[in-house]
Formats: structure tokens, sequence, C-alpha cells
């Protein structure tokens, strides 16, 4: 026996009915499913919202800022960083989440070049 999925409406299956003319369809049989599909296509609807991405998107960003915070509590040990000519002390796990952030903004650099190229592209496409 299966679980019910909780994000699916539950339908009772609709059996075929037999008018008094032998009519495999009757007008209140075609309504019925006439309106179990209109709901169908309603739920389907509100299933992928930019609401319920944005929702996942918060929790998402929340527990991987938790984890964050964990990772650099544990590691408040101060090391000695020198670039070129700077020379700075930082504890490790604030100087390893600069870095992580310093990589994220260069891919988002790299990724706004070539969506500037594409759109470029596109416009001169399109003439």
């Amino acid at each position: 026996m299966t679980t019910p999925d909780p994000h699916q409406p539950e339908f009772e299956p609709i059996e075929p009915a037999q008018s008094a003319a032998g009519d495999p369809m009757d007008p209140e049989h075609q309504a019925l499913l006439a309106e179990r599909d209109k709901l169908r296509t309603q739920v389907k609807k509100v299933e992928h919202t930019r609401a319920r991405a944005t929702f996942f998107g918060l929790v998402i960003g929340a527990i991987i800022t938790i984890l964050l915070l964990v990772f650099i509590l544990q590691n408040m040990e101060s090391q000695r960083i020198e670039l070129i000519f700077w020379e700075v002390n930082l504890p490790l796990g604030v100087s390893l989440l600069i870095a992580a952030i310093a990589g994220a903004l260069i891919v988002a650099l790299a990724g706004g070049v070539r969506m500037l190229q594409m759109s470029r592209a596109l416009r001169k496409a399109k003439k």
C-alpha cells in the first residue's frame, strides 16, 4: 500500500456510468470529469510559483548561512596571510570565507560577461 502524496489532491476514480440510452458517457459523468480536470489544472498552476521558489531559496540560504557560521566559529585560530604587498592576520574561517566569496564573484563576473555577449548576438541576429 502506498502512502498518499500530501501535495496531490485526492480524487476518487469515477467509473463509467451507463445511461438509459446505453451511452457510456452521460452528461453528469462528463461534468464530473470536466470539474476534475479543472481542479487538476488549477493545482498544477499553483504547484510551481515564484513565491514557492523564493521560499525554498531563502530556506536553503539560511541553512548555508548557519553552516558557514558554525564553520567560522570552529576555525577561529588566527592565520597570517600575505598577498603581494599586504599582510593580514585573520581567523582561518574568515579568510576561507573571503576566498570563497572572491571565487563566487569571479564566476559571477564571467557569467555576466557571457550573458552580455549572448544578448548582443541575439540583438544582431534579430536585425
